[in-house]
């Protein structure tokens, strides 16, 4: 389906800084925009605070003062529901009410003509349930932006029951003209990215919570190992923790308390303190005047000679540590290996990357004396830190090569308790668990899935791409692991996911 046409007026309802900013980027696609909101001024104040964003632009020479006159010439604000009639698309983006929500919908069908396409940009409510009630439940769909809208370039394109497919194309076809990333989502909790999000968050608590490691440790490994653009606990901060922790409720909740998406009890005891993040002062981390910086704990230098570095078998996933290392000016001795998996050995120390077993775990499985395991990163070629964590086995010296070996690549090494998946690859492992099991459910593809977490948080890499990279069975195999580790549901693997990996095929052929 086309496009809506640039000449099609655009209405939006709530002038908050969600609202303001979906008018803006509407407006700044050619359409003429009415912004509605119940509070007497919102309206004006919303179309003046875009007039102030983009003077800031201005400012820095990024944009033209003529253009912004030109964008701010297409906003229009509205005193009534009524004076939206004529418009071909209205957003709704209030207060997350499913009872005011369907009051402004009932309104708005009874003052809107049949071609009117409906849409409202909540991030957790069912659109289905919106509709129901409506004479012409067909005509409306979820639009979900991300805040902010102008900036950010995700758009989560819902369909409920109801939802005509040609609706949901037409947005779909609309959202990309404004220059944005749409993804087609089906009505379920959470829609894409804040369901398949849900591990992120839950994992970095679980691990402080267990005592693996302080949350700018963890931040840091995510980060600098995996790649992301910020760590679970920073990231936590700034959303807020009423907001990120009332979400992980509404999905637990949707969910008939699933175990997969359980809340928390350390968030939960950060919002009964107030401590809600940057917006408070306090959170995970202390943004008061004056306060200390929190650090990871990163291993002090270590001076060690270190013996040659023998490689047990094809290197694999960890093939671009081995080149590191060799471009580092390491002796490289290449053996078979009789385990099948890929090895290293420093003298008679073994380290191997985690497959989801604690260290302790895999060696008494394998008859290892002392072993070392170290966790995955996105490019072992281009990673600053990494995680180790070690079996009982490990004597002082033996720890010190592990260290000295990881220092000698460029790493900064930082030492976890000894806990099941280390950090990046049980993160990753729940990810694309979680993806798969929305691609399962129908509830997007896996490339509209991918693209969503690419688009909507800044992933490094899409969550089933990425174990797409890794190998569908290497994941299957550390979820399991994790789930006889805990002995939990919360770590079962996908259905789908483990028949791909039986299968030996991928999600993106």
């Amino acid at each position: 389906m086309p496009a809506l046409a640039p000449s099609d007026i655009i209405a939006v309802i709530g002038a908050g800084a969600m609202g303001a900013g979906i008018a803006q980027v509407a407006a700044q696609a050619g359409h003429p925009v009415r912004l509605h909101d119940n509070r007497e001024g919102a309206a004006q104040s919303g179309i003046d605070g875009v007039r102030h964003q983009l003077e800031k632009r201005v400012a820095r020479g990024k944009m033209a003062q003529d253009d912004v006159e030109t964008i701010i010439a297409r906003m229009t604000p509205a005193a009534t529901l009524a004076e939206l009639a004529d418009s071909r698309l209205v957003i709704e983006a209030i207060v997350e009410s499913l009872e005011v929500k369907r009051q402004v919908f009932a309104e708005l069908e009874s003052v809107c003509g049949p071609e009117t396409l409906l849409t409202s940009n909540t991030s957790s409510l069912s659109i289905t349930s919106i509709a129901a009630g409506l004479e012409r439940p067909e005509r409306l769909a979820g639009m979900h932006f991300f805040n902010p809208a102008p900036v950010m370039k995700l758009v989560e394109v819902i369909s409920g029951l109801a939802t005509e497919a040609e609706v949901a194309e037409t947005l779909y076809a609309t959202a990309e003209a404004w220059g944005k990333v749409p993804v087609h989502a089906s009505s379920t909790p959470g829609f894409i990215v804040n369901r398949v999000a849900r591990p992120f968050y839950a994992e970095g608590l679980r691990l402080m919570q267990e005592g693996a490691a302080t949350p700018a440790t963890l931040d840091a490994l995510l980060r600098q190992a995996g790649g992301f653009r910020m760590g679970p606990f920073e990231l936590m901060d700034l959303i807020g923790h009423d907001v990120n922790y009332a979400v992980t409720r509404s999905v637990f909740d949707a969910y008939y308390g699933d175990t997969r998406f359980e809340p928390s009890l350390v968030q939960q005891a950060l919002v009964e303190a107030g401590r809600l993040g940057r917006k408070s002062g306090q959170g995970f981390y202390d943004y008061r005047e004056g306060a200390e910086s929190a650090v990871p704990n990163a291993a002090s230098p270590v001076e060690a000679d270190l013996p040659p570095l023998i490689i047990e078998g094809q290197a694999g996933n960890i093939a671009p540590l081995v080149t590191r290392a060799e471009q580092a000016g390491l002796e490289i001795v290449r053996r078979e290996s009789i385990s099948g998996q890929p090895r290293l050995r420093l003298g008679g120390l073994t380290l191997a990357l985690s497959d989801g077993r604690c260290a302790t775990e895999r060696a008494c499985d394998e008859g290892l004396e002392a072993l070392v395991l170290f966790d995955l990163c996105l490019d072992y070629n281009s990673a600053s830190a990494i995680a180790l964590a070690a079996s009982p086995g490990v004597d002082a010296e033996s720890h010190d090569l592990a260290t000295a070996l990881f220092q000698r690549l460029g790493m900064e090494v930082c030492w976890l308790t000894d806990t099941p998946g280390l950090v990046v690859l049980r993160t990753v492992a729940m990810l694309a668990n979680e993806a798969a099991d929305a691609v399962l459910q129908g509830v997007c593809s896996a490339q509209d899935c991918d693209r969503a977490m690419q688009a909507g948080l800044n992933y490094p890499r899409g969550p089933l791409a990425w174990a797409d990279g890794l190998g569908l069975d290497f994941v299957h195999r550390t979820l399991s692991h994790l789930q006889q580790s805990y002995g939990e549901e919360r770590y079962r693997a996908s259905f789908l996911l483990r028949r791909q990996a039986l299968a030996g095929s991928c999600f993106h052929e």
